[in-house]
């Protein structure tokens, strides 16, 4: 993480030597005044841009990662990923309300955080009334709420064709920043969830000895499930509001993490945190260098390593999960 939010920092058009970079951010302490040798451009382009950034990045890194760790435990699915449920789809469909009909870019992470949340509401709504104590039964209704979503968002631009470049740009996800504005948005929902995750990752321990056997050593286990969904979906819709739709996160690092430090969810969940702040600022580093003064969507860039990562776990998965 360190590594990554470095980089982060110190990658850009705007040339800042570490030095400098080291001593603003002393400088920038409680009760610490240091002459850093900054230009006020220099501060700006630092404190109101790549900090915030670097921030932001590691957050949704973070979120994207841990609940990807945690859907796998609760639905004991090793491919499950935090869209799941249809957050994405609803997500989506939020920003293209606001894209196409408000034209206020304002609106675009309220809304698709609305839609993230009516999106899981149906699918569970839709899972119970079939038989929702399964979890094939929500993984379905998911994919059928998905569908759904994605079916009304294609229509609204079919109808708004000038909308069709700022949506796409938000679906293949993004990590520009206007100030701190975004991460104050995000940081509550990433620290409740987090803590909410973390509490509860040695009931997914329990949890992947099946149903029956967790109920006989006295876990509830539809509470413990439905608190980690909740908590994993609440999280991830509040991140793609604020970055659009950034794939794969959820899978890599959890898995990555297995293959390093095994698989048990005490584990998994809190190192997920760690691995999936550095892997999205240094994704997010990637994204703004490798095509050099234009910018990447990120989406592409987690894509790229995911699509094929996606493959391999998919051919080889063994274990558990």
């Amino acid at each position: 993480m360190v590594a990554a939010a470095g980089a982060g920092l110190l990658v850009g058009p705007a040339d800042i030597d570490v030095w400098s970079v080291l001593l603003a951010i002393g400088d920038a302490l409680p009760f610490i005044e240091i002459d850093h040798g900054l230009t006020e451009v220099e501060h700006t382009v630092l404190f109101e841009i790549r900090f915030p950034r670097v921030v932001l990045g590691g957050l949704v890194g973070a979120i994207l990662a841990v609940a990807g760790a945690a859907y796998q435990g609760v639905f004991r699915n090793s491919l499950a990923d935090p869209y799941l449920l249809g957050v994405a789809a609803g997500a989506g469909l939020g920003a293209t309300l606001a894209f196409a009909r408000s034209g206020d870019s304002g609106f675009i992470a309220p809304l698709a955080f609305a839609g993230g949340l009516v999106a899981v509401a149906v699918t569970y709504g839709l899972g119970r009334s079939v038989g929702g104590r399964t979890t094939t039964s929500l993984i379905l209704a998911g994919v059928a709420v998905a569908a759904f979503a994605t079916a009304i968002q294609t229509y609204l631009l079919q109808r708004n064709v000038e909308t069709l470049r700022e949506v796409y740009s938000w679906i293949l996800g993004r990590l520009v920043t206007v100030g701190w504005g975004e991460v104050m948005t995000l940081l509550p929902y990433a620290v409740v969830a987090s803590a909410v995750l973390l509490g509860t990752r040695r009931l997914l321990d329990v949890l992947g000895i099946g149903d029956e056997e967790a109920s006989a050593l006295g876990l509830n286990v539809s509470r413990v499930r439905w608190i980690v969904v909740i908590a994993a979906t609440l999280a991830t819709a509040a991140a793609v509001s604020v970055s659009g739709l950034i794939g794969f996160v959820g899978i890599i690092v959890p898995h990555t993490v297995r293959i390093f430090f095994g698989w048990s969810y005490r584990v998994i969940v809190p190192l997920s945190l760690l691995f999936g702040a550095a892997f999205l600022m240094f994704a997010d580093v990637a994204a703004r260098t490798i095509v050099s003064p234009a910018e990447l969507p990120i989406g592409v860039v987690t894509a790229f390593f995911g699509a094929p990562f996606f493959v391999l776990v998919l051919r080889t998965m063994r274990g558990p999960g």
